[in-house]
């Protein structure tokens, strides 16, 4: 049925696709402008609508940069609060959104800020913060500001090179602005990508010359946890009556995951970001566990029993690592 809907929505996609190339146009003759900043800004984004890894991605980023004073700046997509706000001890999720509240608890040393003003959010964090590097969440499309390096994600099984503009496709960008991107990562990948694998992927992305295409594949944690400290090992959920909850752009990797620990579990899937009621929760109650991400995670926490979430994070080839952590370290030096 989505699948119908998309094919007659065809038309509104055209309207989209000229409304982004126009836009696009604007900024390339210099009509709208592109600010850039004295601060090191790394890009992580993507040209659809989810469902590529960017915060997972964000993470990995920040682990390469543990030793540097690092900020995050992200839109902050549904929080209460308005404006510029730098995640505090006692900012929760309704302040911050989601992903960015996930990544001050995980990172607390990171100073986290949301602004949906990329401008702005910057400019704040160099008068106050004063950080060495600005990883910018989600803002491949936020053309006001130049990132002086940028992450483009594209999925192994949807890559954007075979897409096309919503509705009909999951693109909010063309296509051809992939070309501003210094590194292209394909994430999701299977497991044992072969070299025919890469080259096959390489031939539908078409870089360009100064680009980088580098493979990323997702790795699940051996246990679930609680936030409490409490830890249970995945396999130990095959005997169990699980409720997995997910609210994110792209669950299929993760069932598939379940699929293959052997694990059953009563699937109740959400749009992404979603704002969980009373009535939802009611839904996937009474299960002897209710397993999540850890994106919804955050926002389930406490108003659910025997809550736990299982961690994901992207994993390279030691050559992609290194390639990757070679073009980021080298933008401090």
């Amino acid at each position: 049925m989505l699948q119908i809907l998309r094919k007659i929505a065809f038309p509104f996609s055209l309207i989209y696709g000229m409304v982004v190339y126009l836009r696009n146009l604007m900024y390339d003759k210099g009509l709208f402008t592109s600010v850039s900043y004295k601060t090191p800004t790394i890009c992580v984004g993507n040209l659809s609508v989810g469902g590529t890894g960017k915060t997972p991605m964000t993470e990995y980023v920040l682990r390469m940069l543990e030793h540097h004073r690092v900020a995050v700046l992200s839109r902050g997509y549904k929080r209460k609060s308005k404006g510029f706000l730098l995640a505090m001890p006692q900012s929760g999720v309704s302040d911050l959104g989601d992903e960015p509240y996930q990544l001050h608890r995980k990172f607390p040393k990171v100073a986290v800020a949301v602004d949906a003003d990329r401008r702005n959010g910057i400019e704040q964090l160099e008068q106050y913060v004063k950080p060495e590097v600005i990883v910018l969440d989600d803002a491949f499309q936020h053309r006001r500001v130049k990132p002086t390096f940028s992450l483009l994600l594209t999925a192994h099984d949807h890559l954007y090179a075979v897409d096309w503009y919503l509705p009909t496709g999951n693109l909010r960008d063309a296509k051809k602005e992939a070309h501003r991107a210094d590194v292209i990562i394909v994430t999701k990948c299977p497991v044992g990508l072969t070299p025919l694998d890469r080259k096959a992927m390489m031939a539908k992305l078409k870089p360009k010359s100064h680009q980088k295409v580098l493979f990323a594949s997702l790795r699940y944690a051996d246990e679930v946890t609680d936030g409490k400290g409490n830890h249970m090992l995945l396999e130990a959920l095959k005997d169990k009556d699980v409720a997995l909850v997910t609210g994110i752009a792209s669950p299929e990797p993760l069932l598939r995951h379940m699929t293959t620990m052997g694990i059953k579990v009563l699937h109740y899937e959400f749009g992404d970001h979603h704002d969980f009621t009373e009535k939802d929760i009611q839904k996937f109650s009474g299960h002897d566990l209710v397993l999540t991400t850890e994106k919804d995670f955050v926002r389930l926490e406490g108003k659910v029993q025997n809550l736990f979430y299982l961690e994901v994070s992207h994993h390279f080839t030691p050559e992609d690592h290194t390639e990757l952590e070679k073009s980021i370290k080298g933008l401090l030096h």
